[in-house]
């Protein structure tokens, strides 16, 4: 049977990315491209025309969510049921440790637009490459910062043949795996600011991380607005 080797495609995407290129990803929730110095990130802005405003998120790991995110264990106890019990992709936003080594490792503009009032956002569980790069570059007190690998405003791509070829060519590697998983719901991440329980944005698989947070925590979430 024929396996994707996500460790070693993890690795040779963050080698890519350490020396300043940029990467297209897959995860479970659509193709993403990504950077990790200042000029990459910068440079991924231009390309998808994506408004300067806009904030980043981080490609996360447990490990990242543990030691980034301030939380009370209640809190934690949703994360992980979400992302781990249920094996459901979240991009949770949480009050962040800013004094951490790795976000001290972002040039300063792009410390600026990766929080927010003292929150910072990433993507968990959206993949076991995802994972495993988020892994290898925090063991490395290293973030690697991304979004969708689209241009602003026209989708998420959910195979890397329909990403367009402006996006595709300012990358510098390229991983295929196909058809991203939860593709049928035609969206991005759902996300979640967990330490004020609200939705930052309704996205794959809200319908099944709202039954959960009703069923086992007593938690209402307001319905998706788009029906």
């Amino acid at each position: 049977m024929w396996f994707n080797d996500y460790k070693a495609d993890a690795r040779r995407v963050y080698e890519t990315l350490l020396g300043g290129g940029i990467g297209i990803i897959p995860t479970d929730v659509g193709y993403v491209i990504l950077g990790v110095t200042a000029e990459a990130i910068w440079k991924i802005f231009r390309v998808k025309r994506r408004k300067p405003e806009k904030l980043n998120a981080m490609c996360g790991c447990l490990e990242m969510h543990r030691d980034l995110h301030l939380l009370d264990d209640d809190r934690r106890a949703v994360v992980s049921a979400i992302v781990g019990d249920a094996d459901l992709p979240m991009g949770t936003v949480a009050p962040g440790r800013l004094d951490h080594p790795a976000l001290a490792s972002l040039d300063e503009d792009v410390l600026d637009q990766t929080t927010d009032e003292g929150t910072i956002a990433m993507l968990l569980n959206a993949g076991p490459l995802l994972d495993e790069l988020a892994r290898i570059a925090f063991a490395d007190n290293r973030l690697v910062i991304g979004s969708s690998a689209n241009i602003s405003l026209r989708g998420v791509k959910f195979r890397a043949d329909d990403i367009e070829s402006e996006i595709r060519e300012a990358a510098d590697i390229v991983v295929d795996y196909g058809l991203s998983r939860w593709n049928r719901y035609g969206k991005s991440s759902t996300m979640i600011d967990v330490g004020r329980m609200r939705v930052v944005r309704y996205g794959s698989c809200f319908d099944l991380i709202d039954d959960l947070l009703a069923r086992r925590f007593g938690i209402s979430l307001p319905p998706d607005p788009s029906g």
